[in-house]
């Protein structure tokens, strides 16, 4: 089974005329992702990779009966990108670009909580259902399907993880990046519970970093409400106060969101915390192989 995505889910790609959109929309559908639509106002007609262009995320609903968009729109039209997606009625939504300004997703993110929307991101790879659905940036072939779910705030750290939890022999549920900007939808809280309620997630993979107090929260969660093994990695270690590493939300201000905090607060609920993001998958060989 799988959270979020899969073989049911009708994807619409606003920004899909655009480089980034259509490069990425023959990658979905490649992986066969049903892709039933895109949308670039003003380009309503057009075909991109044989998906008809819409001008409205509106129309393309109502021709289509899409369920989730994804967002390649470039950054300083995205958030109304992700209003229009929610006002056409999308419930899931996933939104790539980075760096949209925190005011803005404040607000964005209020309105999408008060019309029941999911929204993944922004500044995230996506998500992928292994074998069913790919929604996102993540590259298609080093994930296998499987039962280990993997949340993460970082892309290029999950896409080790899933590499080395593939190599192993497992595959994963879900891949899920939730996002690293400051401000974003859904967060370490919200996957958990969906992998804790999943009967076919039998562990999961967390990948945490450095800034605010997201990972603290993530482990009171797994400490009072999860029965499943949960594996974790935090970066950032090395990390100097005050200064941004990558991702707007990354970055440790008055002595508070250090990886050394984070990785206290994991270990004490359980969470077996690695040093390496290379390693997951022999831990979890090591704990399936002890365990059952």
């Amino acid at each position: 089974m799988s959270i979020l995505i899969d073989n049911n889910t009708k994807l619409i790609v606003q920004g899909i005329t655009g480089r980034d959109g259509s490069f990425h929309t023959k990658a979905m559908l490649e992986y066969g992702t049903n892709v039933v639509a895109g949308v670039t106002p003003g380009k309503g007609g057009q075909s991109v990779h044989g998906i008809k262009v819409f001008n409205t995320v509106k129309d393309a609903v109502k021709e289509t009966e899409a369920n989730c968009s994804i967002i390649y729109v470039p950054l300083l039209f995205a958030a109304d990108a992700i209003y229009e997606a929610i006002d056409a009625g999308i419930k899931l939504i996933i939104c790539i670009a980075e760096g949209i300004p925190v005011l803005d997703m404040v607000e964005v993110t209020r309105y999408a909580e008060i019309n029941n929307v999911r929204l993944i991101g922004g500044n995230c790879p996506g998500i992928i259902s292994p074998g069913k659905c790919k929604v996102g940036i993540m590259p298609g072939k080093i994930h296998k399907q499987g039962s280990i779910g993997v949340v993460s705030r970082s892309g290029t750290l999950t896409y080790e993880v899933v590499q080395s939890i593939t190599s192993a022999g497992y595959g994963q549920s879900t891949v899920l990046g939730i996002g690293g900007d400051a401000i974003s939808g859904t967060g370490f809280i919200d996957i958990l519970e969906l992998f804790e309620s999943d009967p076919e997630t039998e562990a999961v993979a967390i990948i945490g970093e450095i800034g605010g107090d997201a990972e603290e929260q993530a482990g009171l969660f797994v400490k009072n409400k999860m029965t499943k093994p949960v594996f974790g990695f935090i970066a950032g270690k090395s990390a100097p106060p005050g200064k941004r590493m990558g991702h707007a939300g990354a970055i440790i201000s008055s002595g508070k969101g250090t990886a050394e905090s984070k990785i206290t607060a994991w270990e004490e609920a359980g969470i077996k915390v690695l040093d390496r993001p290379d390693v997951f998958g022999e831990e979890i060989s090591k704990y399936f192989k002890y365990n059952k």
